[in-house]
């Protein structure tokens, strides 16, 4: 995906469309979110396939295996998808991680809650559809909708069996902890001290999560802020470098290159142009 944001509805002629020609499972680059609100989804996840039935919601991180093959109930389908990177809303994309990599799909009451959730739907749809859309209106509603879908979760499953276990508390609190120090130059015994628990352990629970070491998870998270600060702000690579614990902003632009496969300069070009188009 090359862009930023983006929101659609997938319809009965549209799932007729995917299920005629169902994709092998696969992974891509953006975070998804899908709202069921008529109809049923194959979801294979997991290596695990089930089938839930509107209303429903169910996310998808970056990188994880799926196929998703959404169906008609007595004829109608009415599902909303929404697709982003990473970086649009930074402060949030990994407590979705941890929060939905063992659950991806979450069946819900078709209350007043839930059509809260398809009115902010379109409140989003209405805003990209304007010539000049205001992505930081969008932000703002993904993380009321993101707010509201956690607060049903709740409900739904029990605090005991969603935390699934010692590991999930931990990597939790990892997080928690990443959120407020990865822009410093600290590694992965500063984490694990913090937890008062060996690297080794830290590093197994997160490679059992998100099939990334400690250090690959700090990384990734200075990455997602890096591509925000390219993209809501005017500073430059070095004032970015070292805004996030790099000494040099050679070696940033290094590591950048690495994981993104692009420069930051080249980065911020084609985000922006893909704004504009």
């Amino acid at each position: 995906m090359d862009k930023l944001f983006q929101i659609f509805k997938v319809d009965a002629l549209e799932a007729a469309k995917i299920a005629a020609q169902p994709d092998e499972p696969h992974n891509h680059d953006f975070e998804e979110l899908l709202i069921g609100v008529k109809g049923e989804l194959e979801h294979f996840i997991d290596f695990d396939s089930i089938t839930i039935q509107a209303p429903f919601i169910s996310f998808i991180t970056k990188g994880k295996m799926h196929r998703v093959i959404p169906k008609p109930v007595m004829g109608i389908c009415d599902l909303w998808a929404i697709r982003f990177k990473s970086e649009f809303i930074p402060e949030t994309t990994f407590q979705l991680y941890s929060l939905y990599h063992n659950q991806a799909n979450l069946k819900l009451e078709n209350d007043y809650c839930f059509q809260r959730l398809v009115t902010l739907c379109e409140m989003i749809h209405d805003e990209t559809q304007q010539d000049d859309p205001n992505f930081g209106i969008i932000r703002q509603i993904l993380s009321v909708i993101f707010t509201m879908i956690e607060v049903e979760r709740k409900k739904e499953i029990p605090e005991s069996e969603a935390l699934n276990k010692t590991q999930n508390t931990t990597f939790k609190n990892f997080l928690t902890i990443l959120e407020e120090n990865y822009h410093r130059p600290l590694g992965v015994e500063f984490y694990a001290e913090k937890l008062f628990m060996s690297s080794r352990n830290l590093n197994m629970i997160c490679q059992n999560i998100m099939e990334q070491s400690v250090s690959e998870i700090i990384e990734t998270r200075k990455l997602i802020e890096a591509k925000n600060l390219l993209l809501s702000t005017n500073k430059t690579v070095s004032e970015i470098a070292f805004e996030l614990g790099y000494n040099e902003g050679s070696y940033f632009s290094k590591v950048f290159k690495k994981k993104s496969g692009q420069s930051p300069g080249d980065f911020r070009e084609e985000i922006q142009n893909a704004l504009i188009s």
